[in-house]
């Protein structure tokens, strides 16, 4: 037998004749041998042994037909194939990736005992699209067949005639199976495959897998599940395995490629980088998880904290209406009352008329009496002296000046009902005060001031909130943004939609001026605190002078002084409204306004006045949480 100097897989050859098996046979301790070659080797010898492991036969056995031929030749097709590229003429090498002439192949040790001539392979176009050497994947065949395909047909000369249209054609056919993977090496019916081998790169059903489990050189190979694009997992420069990961270039490498153009890049085994990449992943979707759970339970830490705050709200609610309906039972009674007294008086008035009316009918009829008695008399003389004391009249009244009024008197019961409607008043805008500022709590914005428009004689803090006047005018640099003459300063935060709140203390002060204005006021000179020149406000003046400075403006009794002032506004409703924080009492609100600008929180501490007004306007902190809470039970704030 010829002897190889190819680098085939020693799994393939025949350990006696080091070439590829011609006629495998199998003898009882498992070794293959070329029938020819054993029985030259045991013809050769006194005793029958193996000449692999050395294993003694008491008698010459008889020769099994080995049914794994076909298995192990089909497994190691790709090898072959490997084994000639790498046999490819090392000088032609650079020339090749050069230029799209096919690749000339030595196959001198796999054309056993010839002289033809290489055997050019087909080049075809990979899925990343570069030229690449590349053998279609061969099917489990018979030696000869095999040996047809490698040499090819032959010409007159003895010339092997290779058609790659044909020997790809040949493959495209038995490869053209549909979506599903099957076995590379089943001749007849294909069965569905198991595992492709990256380093043979082809795939095997669990027949044709066996050798894979069995053959130690066989086990190194890198198995994965079934692929039906295994040529995606194949280096296309190299025709290695992809086992690397390059993380400078995020890519997949083969060995080869970390000793070219990957040299000095960072790379590690790619189950090393799928590990990280799936315990980093893993961390990420239990943090994830994490996450939903925790605001699961916030959800429902909320839910029960909203049907807290419901029974609290239905008691409270329960109890304002108790209370407006005692009053107006109260008022009822007390109306009920006054009427039924002012009835009795009425009665008891007639009744006295009537009593005196009756009296002078009385003594009008005593007279009547006494005139018809005297009537009948004969001395006329005696009846002329008494008819002077007889014409004058009792003492009666003059009643066509006295009357008796059957209409009600309305005003003291107007004078209850007006009573009552001030006291229903004062517990409901009590209740919706309360309710409405916590509904707006819930748009707390944080605010700082801005020193690019702050007034040289107020002093900011560093932290941004707090402003004060200074008496004394800072070096500050011009900006166009700045107030040169209205002691006042803007936040840095605008506001062009939706709602925003926040809190200001004003204790101990008396001036201040609090509210918004828009982006395009006039900041130089004098200017107006009103909604058509820009600014929505409220001011003290005077310690007590509450105003807002509407148009036309409104002087406020304020009852008690607040000490800390909430401003809040909704830009697409037009809306301004200051509240006092610590009675939560509605204050004043500018309704049915038009904003077209950016909106500003607008704030002046007013002059230092020798010291009475020398505390700071603070920006406060709202507790967000504590208003949020209540806001679950208020789906929309209160406008008064």
């Amino acid at each position: 037998m010829a002897t190889s100097s190819g680098p085939l897989n020693e799994e393939l050859q025949c350990s006696i004749c080091l070439d590829v098996f011609t006629d495998p046979v199998t003898i009882p301790c498992g070794h293959n041998f070329c029938r020819t070659c054993l029985n030259k080797f045991w013809t050769s010898t006194q005793t029958c042994f193996c000449p692999l492991c050395k294993e003694t036969f008491s008698k010459r056995p008889d020769l099994m037909i080995n049914t794994n031929s076909g298995v192990i030749m089909g497994g190691e097709v790709r090898m072959i194939k490997r084994a000639l590229v790498r046999e490819v003429d090392p000088g032609i090498q650079p020339l090749l990736r050069e230029t799209n002439q096919p690749t000339l192949l030595r196959t001198g040790s796999l054309l056993r005992g010839t002289n033809n001539p290489p055997v050019p392979l087909p080049r075809t176009r990979s899925l990343r699209g570069r030229n690449q050497l590349r053998l279609p994947r061969m099917q489990s065949l018979p030696r000869a067949q095999v040996n047809v395909l490698l040499r090819g047909p032959r010409n007159h000369s003895g010339t092997p005639e290779y058609n790659a249209e044909s020997f790809a054609q040949h493959f495209k056919e038995k490869l053209n199976l549909g979506s599903e993977v099957f076995c590379d090496f089943c001749v007849e019916r294909k069965q569905k495959a198991m595992k492709s081998c990256l380093t043979c790169q082809s795939s095997y059903c669990e027949t044709h897998l066996e050798p894979h489990h069995r053959v130690p050189r066989l086990k190194k190979h890198k198995l994965i599940n079934a692929v039906e694009n295994l040529e995606d997992y194949i280096c296309q420069k190299h025709e290695r395995p992809l086992d690397l990961f390059c993380r400078d270039d995020q890519t997949s490498v083969c060995l080869s490629c970390t000793e070219g153009d990957h040299r000095t890049h960072n790379t590690v085994p790619i189950e090393e980088e799928n590990r990280e990449k799936l315990v980093k992943k893993k961390t990420d979707v239990q943090q994830m998880i994490q996450n939903k759970m925790k605001k699961i339970q916030e959800i429902q830490h909320s839910v029960e904290l909203q049907k807290t705050n419901m029974e609290k709200e239905k008691s409270a609610n329960v109890e304002l209406f108790t209370d407006l309906i005692r009053s107006i039972e109260r008022c009822q009674s007390e109306l009920l009352k006054m009427m039924e007294e002012q009835q009795k008086a009425a009665e008891k008035q007639a009744e006295d008329l009537i009593k005196e009316l009756q009296q002078e009918i009385t003594d009008l009829k005593k007279r009547n009496t006494e005139l018809e008695q005297i009537s009948h008399t004969d001395d006329h003389l005696h009846l002329l002296q008494m008819f002077s004391s007889l014409c004058s009249h009792p003492h009666t009244k003059n009643w066509t000046e006295i009357s008796t009024d059957s209409n009600m008197d309305v005003l003291p019961m107007k004078r209850v009902l007006i009573q009552l409607k001030k006291t229903l008043d004062r517990s409901l805008n009590e209740k919706l005060s309360q309710s409405g500022l916590k509904c707006v709590q819930k748009f707390a914005v944080d605010v700082a001031l801005d020193p690019d428009t702050v007034n040289p004689y107020l002093i900011l803090s560093d932290d941004g909130k707090q402003v004060s006047h200074g008496d004394i005018e800072q070096d500050v640099p011009e900006n166009p943004k700045r107030f040169d003459v209205f002691s006042c300063v803007l936040a840095k935060q605008g506001f062009s939609s939706g709602r925003f709140y926040y809190e200001v203390q004003v204790k101990g002060k008396t001036r201040w001026d609090l509210g918004v204005a828009r982006e395009s006021i006039n900041r130089k000179g004098e200017i107006t605190l009103t909604p058509e020149d820009g600014y929505w406000t409220l001011i003290l003046r005077n310690e007590n002078q509450y105003k807002a400075c509407d148009n036309p403006s409104l002087s406020l009794s304020l009852k008690v002084k607040p000490e800390q002032v909430g401003v809040f506004v909704d830009y697409e409703e037009g809306l301004v409204s200051f509240y006092d924080v610590e009675s939560s009492f509605h204050i004043y609100s500018f309704t049915g306004q038009t904003f077209t600008d950016k909106l500003y929180p607008y704030f002046s501490p007013g002059h230092n006045d020798k010291g009475k007004n020398s505390n700071p306007l603070t920006i406060l902190p709202v507790n967000k949480y504590i208003a949020l809470k209540y806001a679950l039970n208020c789906p929309e704030y209160t406008v008064f």
